[in-house]
């Protein structure tokens, strides 16, 4: 259930909020998307799905007090500042996430692979970055759809793009050292 409810949020949030301008009012839609961050929360029971409330509670209550999208098109940007926080702390509190992720699948690393996932935490940071300021550009300067096709579609092609180039880099890697 947390997996479909994370899915949910990353994918299908700026669909509900493209899909709710001009056929919800904003102040309803803020409440419901506090709820819905709620129950999220719930379900979760994650430290950092715990901390993104700290964002939420924020963009809701200008959504409702204004009436208007324009907070609730801010999410994106929330969720790329908290990963960039997560894994820019891991920088300076190591190990580093992308060495925390490697470990799930192999404990002992090399210094030589501890320094790649270093590098790659980095470069997921300097993505995160990226990402955010393009996500709040389309918020503020974009057309609702142009927001919704980068935020719902863009992104993560980006972001899987990012993640399989790293992937076939690292195999290139393993087999230049195994030879």
């Amino acid at each position: 259930m947390t997996r479909l409810s994370s899915i949910f949020w990353a994918v299908l949030f700026p669909v509900l909020i493209f899909a709710g301008i001009g056929r919800v009012e904003p102040s309803t839609m803020a409440v419901g998307f506090l709820v819905l961050t709620l129950l999220h929360l719930i379900v979760c029971r994650k430290p950092t799905h715990a901390w993104m409330m700290l964002g939420v509670v924020p963009i809701t209550a200008l959504a409702f007090y204004s009436n208007d999208f324009l907070p609730l098109k801010f999410y994106p940007v929330l969720v790329n500042l908290t990963l960039l926080t997560v894994f820019g702390y891991s920088l300076i509190s190591p190990p580093s996430m992308v060495e925390r992720f490697a470990r799930l699948g192999e404990s002992q690393l090399s210094e030589e692979a501890i320094r790649y996932t270093r590098r790659v935490t980095q470069v997921w940071c300097i993505f995160f970055v990226f990402n955010g300021s393009v996500a709040a550009s389309t918020a503020v300067w974009g057309s609702d759809l142009v927001w919704m096709i980068y935020n719902g579609c863009l992104s993560y092609l980006l972001m899987g793009i990012l993640f399989a180039g790293e992937w076939i880099w690292r195999q290139r890697l393993k087999k230049g050292a195994a030879a």
